[in-house]
């Protein structure tokens, strides 16, 4: 079955999607907001598989949730333009609310984007993505795998990431509901729902879950940003940080 409305959150690495999308569930009223465009082949994917998508991703109360980035982004649109027998002429922020009902919008992005990449590189190298709540840190040794083409690669992309959403969104003037990983961290619970809010979604009578996972930064991390701050402004004549 159709949703009745549905939400994207649409997010770079390492801005804390997947905090976000473990305390929209733990409400049980905000769909179930995962992944679902990053297995599949977009290319085989049917009507069949959209139906189930919404089945998978939808509370009982009729609302779908979806956390992506700007993977294949045209890729999944062609699907869904076939799929749902779309126009043509159909802009992608519509062809987007064909596929996901009333859709709203949420971006998720952090100020620090040297920060960011760094967080990404340290998760790729030691394959702790997150930290679940109580958890001990990871013995592993990764102080040697500083890499500044890696963190700089990261850099670029993580920017490029939002510069493609940015675009999406002013295709049909859309202005989605901003959510900055500095303040989430520090007002968890108000952010979650402020988000059932923008989602017009009662919050009398919800209860938000604790923080799912703890907080990875760690002094490698701070090296490493110190470190590729000042290796990347080397001969700069204005240092900007």
């Amino acid at each position: 079955m159709k949703p009745v409305s549905s939400y994207t959150i649409w997010f770079s690495q390492r801005t804390g999607s997947t905090l976000l999308y473990k305390a929209l569930e733990s409400t049980k009223v905000a769909g179930i907001p995962r992944e679902w465009l990053t297995e599949p082949d977009p290319g085989t994917f049917g009507s069949q598989d959209i139906q189930q998508m919404w089945q998978n991703g939808t509370t009982p109360n009729g609302v779908f949730g979806l956390k992506t980035s700007t993977d294949k982004l045209d890729e999944w649109l062609h699907t869904f333009r076939r799929e749902l027998h779309l126009p043509e002429e159909l802009s992608r922020p519509r062809i987007w609310d064909e596929a996901f009902p009333a859709c709203k919008h949420i971006f998720m992005t952090r100020r620090n984007k040297v920060r960011l990449a760094v967080s990404w590189w340290r998760a790729i190298v030691s394959g702790e993505w997150h930290r679940v709540h109580g958890t001990r840190p990871q013995q592993e040794e990764i102080g040697d795998q500083y890499s500044f083409d890696a963190i700089n690669h990261l850099l670029v992309e993580c920017t490029l990431r939002e510069a493609a959403m940015e675009e999406f969104f002013a295709e049909e003037g859309i202005v989605p509901m901003t959510i900055v990983y500095e303040d989430f961290i520090l007002n968890y619970e108000d952010t979650v729902l402020g988000v059932l809010k923008f989602l017009n979604i009662p919050t009398e009578t919800v209860q938000v879950a604790s923080p799912f996972f703890d907080p990875i930064a760690d002094d490698i991390a701070e090296s490493w940003v110190q470190h590729f701050r000042k290796e990347r402004q080397l001969d700069w004549e204005n240092v900007a940080w």
